[in-house]
């Protein structure tokens, strides 16, 4: 089998891309699990603040009560389909995250969600009151970032600074007969 390769790339430029990317966006896909561990997907609105996201979510929202009871989570970034050059090589950033419900009654909670509401305008004030809405803290412990093919890396360590190319052989093709040689 051939190998397809990435082409080589400075990993400070790629973390720093990384570290960009998530700013593209004012919404994250969020993936959690409910009690009998089925997986569930939707969305929130964000804020990243000191290395963490924060969603602002209804009791309504099944997402909610998973995170209540399980505070592992994923959370997705991906690339429009209509930007990527290629479909199934679109950019995208995975972060494995803990939730923690931030408490209404904290200064933490001022804090961010002053800044949801200079994020997201003045509708947040009339949402502030609403006491079937929790705040969470999702904080990432791991990352995977794919910029394109063969170009997949790790993330992890603080505010995840360490990088790497998860698989520096890149893909592999099958031999087909134009590209078999003979002997």
């Amino acid at each position: 089998m051939q190998a397809l390769t990435p082409a080589a790339r400075n990993l400070d430029e790629v973390l720093s891309e990384c570290h960009a990317f998530d700013r593209e966006f004012r919404s994250l896909l969020i993936a959690s699990c409910n009690a009998d561990s089925e997986p569930e997907a939707s969305y929130a609105p964000y804020i990243k603040h000191q290395g963490s996201y924060y969603v602002y979510l209804s009791e309504l929202a099944a997402h909610t009560g998973n995170l209540l009871h399980n505070e592992r989570c994923s959370v997705l970034f991906i690339e429009n389909e209509a930007d990527a050059k290629y479909l199934f090589a679109r950019r995208r950033l995975t972060l494995r995250c803990v939730a923690r419900e931030v408490a209404r009654d904290g200064d933490a909670f001022d804090e961010v969600f002053d800044q949801m509401e200079a994020q997201f305008g003045n509708f947040m004030r009339m949402m502030r009151n609403l006491t079937d809405f929790h705040l969470f803290r999702l904080e990432p412990e791991s990352a995977s970032y794919v910029s394109g093919f063969a170009q997949a890396y790790s993330l992890t360590g603080e505010g995840l600074q360490t990088i790497r190319l998860r698989n520096e052989a890149g893909h592999r093709r099958t031999k087909t007969p134009d590209t078999q040689t003979t002997d």
